[in-house]
C-alpha cells in the first residue's frame, strides 16, 4: 500500500514539475516581488528625486536623510554640504538603482544581477534601520518567534528569499532574459532561459 503511495506521488508530482519546470517559478518570484516590492521600492525611490519629469534628474535633500543620515547631521543637516565623493555618488547611485533594479526585476531583464543588487539594496536599508533610524526591537524582531510580523527580520528575510532564487536560477524561460538569450545563442527558450545572461 505505501509502495502504490509513493509511486502516485511520485508520477503526480513529477508530472506537475516537468509541466512547470523552466518558466513557472523564475515568473512567479517575479510577479511576487512586483506585488509586494516594485511600487514600494519605486515610491520611496520617488522621495528621493524632485517634482515633474525634470525632477527626476534631481537628487532632493531627502535622498541624503534617507541613505546617508549620520553624513547629513555631521554636515549640520545640510546636504549641500556633503562632500560630492563619495557620499553623492553613493546617494546617485542608491537612488537610481531603487529606480531601476526593480523595474529590471519585473522584465526579467540582467534578472541575477538585479536581484542580487537588490539583496545588497536590503542589507543596506536595513543596517540604515537599524544604525541610523533608530527602529526599535520589536521592528527589528527575532527569527525562530512566535511573531512573523517583525519589518526587518521577518519580512525582509522573504523578500530577500524571492531574490535569492532569482540570482540562482534566474527569471526562467518568460522573461526578456529568455529572448534575448535565444537570440544570441540560437537556443530554444526554455533553454535560454536559463542562460546566464539572467
Amino acid at each position: 500500500m505505501m509502495t502504490r503511495l509513493t509511486a502516485v506521488h511520485g508520477r503526480i508530482f513529477g508530472a506537475v514539475e516537468a509541466k512547470l519546470d523552466g518558466w513557472f517559478l523564475g515568473l512567479s518570484a517575479r510577479l511576487v516581488f512586483a506585488a509586494v516590492l516594485a511600487v514600494y521600492y519605486l515610491h520611496s525611490a520617488a522621495t528621493k528625486v524632485g517634482e515633474g519629469v525634470l525632477g527626476f534628474f534631481s537628487i532632493g535633500d531627502n535622498a541624503y536623510f534617507q541613505i546617508l543620515p549620520s553624513v547629513v547631521e555631521a554636515y549640520g543637516y545640510d546636504a549641500s554640504q556633503v562632500p560630492f565623493f563619495p557620499y553623492d555618488l553613493i546617494v546617485f547611485a542608491g537612488t537610481y538603482a531603487e529606480f531601476v533594479l526593480p523595474v529590471l526585476i519585473v522584465l526579467g531583464l540582467f534578472t541575477r544581477l538585479a536581484a542580487l543588487g537588490m539583496i545588497g539594496f536590503i542589507v543596506v536599508q536595513s543596517y540604515v534601520d537599524i544604525a541610523f533610524h533608530g527602529v526599535d526591537a520589536a521592528t527589528i524582531g527575532t527569527w525562530f518567534d512566535r511573531l512573523p510580523s517583525a519589518a526587518i527580520l521577518d519580512q525582509r528575510a522573504l523578500w530577500a528569499f524571492v531574490l535569492v532564487y532569482l540570482v540562482v536560477r534566474g527569471a526562467g524561460a518568460l522573461s526578456l532574459d529568455a529572448v534575448f538569450g535565444r537570440f544570441l545563442t540560437g537556443k530554444s527558450p526554455a533553454a535560454a532561459g536559463q542562460m546566464h545572461l539572467q
